[in-house]
């Protein structure tokens, strides 16, 4: 079985205004995206044509879109619209997203709280 090749884009960042507290929604925080894209990159290699690609530009810009417009309450919600974004683009066969929340109010010291998420083509 043949490993599906991956564009990764790591570490876009906004910030935004999700979250279930009032605080959280006024105040806003810092997000992270990290955004890994199963695509067949073969035919791009071959032909050395940006069209038979994911350009990651266009992604970074998409996901940065998702993150600093309507906020949600929920991280699900959130992660599930940009696994959305990343799967309009035809050629991306699967999609892995990480929101990464380093700032979330726990009420104890830690370094980030995430939520992943794994969206296949149907």
């Amino acid at each position: 079985m043949r490993h599906p090749d991956r564009i990764a884009v790591r570490g876009v960042r906004a910030h935004a205004h999700h979250g279930v507290y009032k605080r959280e929604r006024e105040q806003g925080q810092l997000f992270r995206v990290d955004a890994v894209l199963e695509v067949d990159t073969r035919p791009a290699a071959a032909s050395d044509d940006l069209e038979l690609t994911v350009n990651y530009a266009e992604v970074a810009q998409q996901l940065h879109h998702v993150l600093i417009s309507e906020p949600v309450d929920l991280l699900e919600t959130l992660v599930q619209r940009l696994a959305d974004v990343c799967l309009g683009h035809p050629l991306v066969n699967a999609v892995e997203i990480t929101v990464h929340k380093p700032e979330a109010d726990l009420g104890v010291p830690f370094d980030d709280v995430t939520v992943s998420i794994r969206r296949e083509r149907p």
